[in-house]
């Protein structure tokens, strides 16, 4: 292949927005990363439609260019207070090339993106047009799958709880202080190598609520045009494990779907936090008057039911199943401690 990967320019923008669309279409020579949505997808086409503040300074666009023409396109998000890379979109184009252009894309992202400081790299695709088997032959470990559940618009919502039933329940507003009792939480749900490879830390659970990106999810990307709130339901036993579930909700300021998030332990009332989300969103939608009501997304890992089950009771069908990779670009070592020893 003589084409060349490089960083995308203004100019480029009509080429990528046809590029874009073309991609998330039936397109026998099109490629993409899979990932369903109702209405408009996780796109450029989709997503140059929004003011230009939605994207960032760290923010990445490339492109691959063969004599004149984009066939190719590699859209990265950055998270700069963990030094990680999410790669949101890899679209390619072309008889017969389109594999080999993504790869040479994803190879170019991995070089620059180590110079700029990523320590992590990101990705969530459906397991098709052979996208978990490029990830992988470029380093990219796979450490879990994810379940798409979809409420669609059509389905009323139910009305939103009054102040007494949330305090009944033990649902309450996120709250910084609460860093310590979510990464027990999380500890306590999440398989031991999953948690090691994610690797959150206490600053990064303090961030409930804002610009929070934790527990990572195949649809993390939507929360940067949606208004998220975190609320966390408290055992009536309190003690350590005060905490048994963390609910994040995301109502859509664009035309994409709502996010609802659950993380539970067993002992968690998963209907009520169910219902007491879809309230929520009704109630966010009412007040901004003009929020769109594309439906709702809620991503389940494997290892979380009976989410699933409780979710489809509520009105959710699955959607699509997608594989979660990650690659890290250092190297693990252990730390140094001290050990008792026997004279």
């Amino acid at each position: 292949m003589s084409g060349r990967v490089r960083l995308a320019r203004i100019t480029d923008l009509a080429a990528l927005g046809e590029l874009s669309r073309l991609s998330q279409q039936e397109h026998v020579d099109a490629r993409s990363l899979g990932l369903p949505l109702s209405g408009p997808r996780i796109g450029v086409f989709s997503l140059f439609r929004l003011p230009l503040g939605a994207f960032r300074p760290n923010d990445l666009l490339f492109v691959y260019e063969d004599e004149r023409r984009l066939s190719g396109l590699l859209r990265v998000e950055r998270d700069a207070s963990r030094d990680e890379m999410t790669i949101v979109e890899l679209d390619a184009i072309g008889s017969g090339d389109s594999g080999d252009t993504r790869y040479r894309l994803v190879q170019h992202l991995l070089r620059d993106g180590t110079k700029r400081g990523a320590f992590r790299f990101h990705v969530a695709c459906a397991d098709v047009q052979g996208n978990v088997e490029l990830f992988m032959q470029a380093g990219f470990a796979r450490y879990g799958q994810e379940l798409l559940l979809f409420r669609g618009p059509g389905r009323p919502l139910p009305p939103a709880w009054g102040d007494e039933k949330v305090r009944s329940a033990g649902i309450r507003s996120c709250q910084p202080l609460d860093a310590l009792p979510l990464a027990r939480l999380y500890a306590s749900v999440t398989p031991q190598p999953v948690a090691r490879l994610e690797a959150y830390r206490l600053a990064d659970w303090e961030r409930q609520g804002s610009s929070t990106r934790v527990p990572r999810s195949s649809l993390a990307p939507i929360l940067r045009f949606a208004d998220v709130e975190a609320f966390v339901q408290e055992s009536a036993e309190g003690g350590v494990d005060k905490l048994t579930a963390l609910l994040q909700v995301g109502v859509a300021r664009e035309e994409q779907p709502h996010y609802l998030k659950i993380m539970a332990r067993p002992s968690a009332d998963l209907d009520s936090l169910v219902d007491f989300g879809l309230g929520l969103i009704r109630a966010r939608i009412e007040r901004g008057g003009n929020c769109p009501d594309n439906g709702v997304l809620a991503p389940v890992r494997t290892y979380e039911s009976p989410l699933d089950r409780r979710l489809e009771e509520a009105g959710f069908s699955s959607l699509e199943t997608v594989t979660l990779l990650m690659k890290e670009a250092v190297v693990r070592v252990a730390e140094p401690a001290l050990v008792p020893a026997v004279r």
